[in-house]
């Protein structure tokens, strides 16, 4: 997709040379200002209640008399924020997208001048528009033909608009890349898929990629990553992916992606309904992957580092059993009270392993617990930090990209429940509290540097009709990274 800023006014939109034009428009918008042709249409769709100035609603008009472009669609926005401009060109967007238009050019009517923000929403829209999985599925729907994207820059700063449309362009290609890897089935998506998907990217967008396999893992002594993967036929592989766009001496950032490609529970097996969505557990892989193709397309300034403990959790004669006590990396005991608590055993042993990198900080991302979807439902993650700092840093970054968060607490009491008589702990917690109970085991592992966890087990898919990976929290992470590089 080609993105680009134009030049020009909006009482020139009727000579635009586009296919299509999408208007968002909202209280304030003076339909006078968009010139005769469109203003008298759009004041006759508001008169006629075709139109109004309320969340989602849309217009589509074909062939309008006076205006050179063939569509036009006005989409109405509930205010001037980038969250409004962006629920307005979704809405617009699926008008738009199964047309016959390959250029589109997108406006805006409302009192207040575009930002970089508004211009990185567009691109982040339009990713998510065009997106249709297809590599299992032959009849898909054609992809759209839509090539071309141009922003009117009206009377904005069209600097400003051209950094947010870079921002949210590579913003939109590592959520694609997290939603095709999340999409794959777990027949096609293994621990070695993912492996070799880190190899493409590094190939292709000059990264460092090391791949660690079972006698490398067994030789570290990650005893609780090896007892996870014990139970399958699938080789377990440890990723190591870098990108250096800072001073050799300078300390990374490291994110820690969650790779369970498929979670049965083990032999705590989980119940048969909804079983099919367990291929997404390894949501917070597939979004240090995503967060480290749009970091590496945007080259700031900055070290990062992504680990990725990638295997399946499977039931068998050799799988892990409820009560068996394994060593972690770190020199800590576990007992597995519960094999479907296996995020957090493959995470604590990537966790410690990122200790050898001297982190600035270190985010660890995972599907982790159904009690963070109770708690939040599927709107905002889980965020879990010690660290007054670094929670606000990843909050300001999760509310600029639309890709909220919302803080959960660690107090100390919460530790009690993984309390063992056999182990230095066990690996659950009781039933009440449990998203903060698994972060908690979490921090055990993370005394020596600055440490937050994103439970995105509410906020990484859709189930039911739209049944997909979302992507998130790609642009939260993104937006994060490219702050701390300034």
């Amino acid at each position: 997709m080609d993105f680009e800023i134009q030049l020009a006014e909006l009482k020139d939109l009727r000579h635009a040379e586009a296919d299509a034009l999408l208007l968002v428009v909202g209280e304030g918008s003076s339909p006078g200002s968009l010139g005769k042709a469109l203003g008298n249409a759009l004041e006759a769709a508001l008169k006629d209640g075709d139109l109004a100035y309320k969340a989602g609603r849309c217009l589509y008009l074909h062939g309008l008399s006076g205006v050179k472009a063939q569509r036009v669609v006005f989409a109405a926005a509930a205010g001037n924020s980038a969250k409004a401009f962006r629920a307005a060109l979704v809405a617009g967007l699926a008008l738009l997208k199964v047309g016959g238009a390959r250029h589109l050019l997108v406006a805006s009517a409302l009192p207040q001048a575009l930002g970089a923000d508004h211009s990185q929403v567009l691109a982040a829209a339009v990713g998510d528009a065009l997106y249709v999985y297809r590599h299992t599925k032959p009849s898909a729907p054609p992809a759209s033909k839509l090539q071309r994207v141009s922003l009117l820059c009206g009377a904005a700063d069209p600097e400003a608009l051209r950094d947010g449309l870079l921002r949210g362009e590579a913003m939109a290609a590592g959520v694609a890349l997290a939603r095709e890897c999340a999409n794959r089935p777990g027949n096609h998506c293994t621990p070695t898929y993912l492996a070799a998907e880190a190899r493409r990217l590094a190939k292709s967008h000059d990264l460092d990629v090391e791949v660690l396999d079972r006698k490398d893992v067994e030789k570290l002594g990650m005893g609780c990553f090896l007892a996870v993967a014990q139970g399958s036929r699938q080789p377990l592989k440890f990723i190591v992916l870098s990108y250096r766009g800072a001073a050799k001496s300078a300390a990374p950032l490291v994110l820690v992606g969650k790779g369970i490609t498929f979670d049965t529970g083990g032999i705590s097996i989980k119940p048969a309904a909804d079983m099919d969505e367990m291929k997404f557990d390894m949501g917070g892989a597939a979004s240090v992957l995503g967060t480290l193709r749009a970091v590496a397309q945007l080259k700031p300034k900055i070290n990062l580092v992504g680990l990725i403990p990638a295997c399946e959790n499977m039931p068998g004669g050799s799988a892990v059993k409820p009560g068996d006590v394994v060593t972690s990396l770190s020199g800590q005991t576990v007992e597995i009270l519960n094999t479907d608590a296996e995020g957090r055993l493959i995470l604590c042993d990537a966790l410690t392993y990122a200790e050898r990198f001297k982190p600035a900080a270190v985010v660890d991302i995972a599907t982790l617990t159904g009690a963070c979807v109770v708690a939040l439902g599927h709107h905002r993650s889980g965020l879990f930090s010690p660290d007054d700092a670094l929670a606000a840093e990843l909050e300001r970054a999760g509310q600029a990209a639309l890709d909220p968060c919302w803080r959960m607490p660690l107090d100390e009491e919460y530790d009690e429940g993984l309390k063992s008589n056999f182990a230095d702990m066990g690996n659950v917690g009781p039933r009440a509290g449990g998203a903060i109970t698994a972060a908690m085991f979490l921090k055990r592992y993370t005394g020596k540097y600055a440490w937050a966890h994103l439970d995105i087990a509410g906020s990484a898919w859709k189930s039911g009709a739209a049944k997909g990976a979302t992507g998130r929290p790609v642009p939260l992470l993104t937006q994060f990274v490219l702050g701390r590089a300034g």
